[in-house]
């Protein structure tokens, strides 16, 4: 079974988080689900937003990479929108990583030193028509990633929902949950 460090997006640690990580947990994978904003959680995605950015998303980007440290190098990353920040860098830049699972974002490669990594799956999950993922670069982003790493996907859901696959926030969009969950457990299944 695959071990999981899975990083929150901007609305904090939220019960819909929590939820995903016993999924994965249920299915007999171990996931660690790190606060990044200790103990914050926000209504709206705004609020979120400008909490990270009153904190400083560098900062957010340093808890991040800091939660690995103690933890063993055959990690899975996963990350949730800002989450994908720290679970990209690790699986770019930490020896040893098995594979990355970015949910609503996708950063360029090259902000995190250039190539992705030979040998290290990624699967991205966006929806089609959410203006974060399509209209702030995101989606060309993944589009590298999988034209550039050989064991790449996208997987695109029909909607413009942002945080989709979060049970508890209103954009949850239960299809395409169940059908990213499915994806997900299949990926851990391959490299666990």
């Amino acid at each position: 079974m695959a071990e999981v460090l899975l990083f929150h997006h901007a609305q904090g640690l939220t019960p819909g988080v929590r939820d995903f990580a016993d999924r994965l947990r249920a299915a007999g994978h171990t996931v660690h689900t790190p606060d990044l904003y200790d103990g914050k959680t926000f209504d709206t995605l705004g609020e979120g937003l400008d909490y990270g950015r009153t904190v400083g998303f560098d900062v957010i980007l340093e808890r991040g990479r800091l939660t690995a440290e103690g933890l063993p190098d055959g990690l899975v990353y996963a990350g949730f929108s800002l989450g994908v920040m720290p679970a990209q860098l690790l699986a770019q830049t930490r020896p040893g990583a098995k594979g990355a699972l970015l949910f609503h974002s996708c950063i360029p490669t090259s902000e995190f030193g250039g190539e992705w990594p030979a040998g290290v799956p990624v699967q991205v999950h966006g929806m089609d028509a959410d203006e974060f993922f399509v209209d702030e670069g995101d989606l060309d982003a993944a589009r590298a990633l999988v034209a550039a790493a050989p064991d790449a996907e996208l997987f695109l859901y029909p909607g413009p929902q942002h945080l989709f696959a979060d049970s508890s926030l209103p954009s949850h969009h239960e299809p395409a949950a169940t059908l990213l969950t499915e994806r997900v457990l299949g990926f851990l299944d391959r490299i666990g």
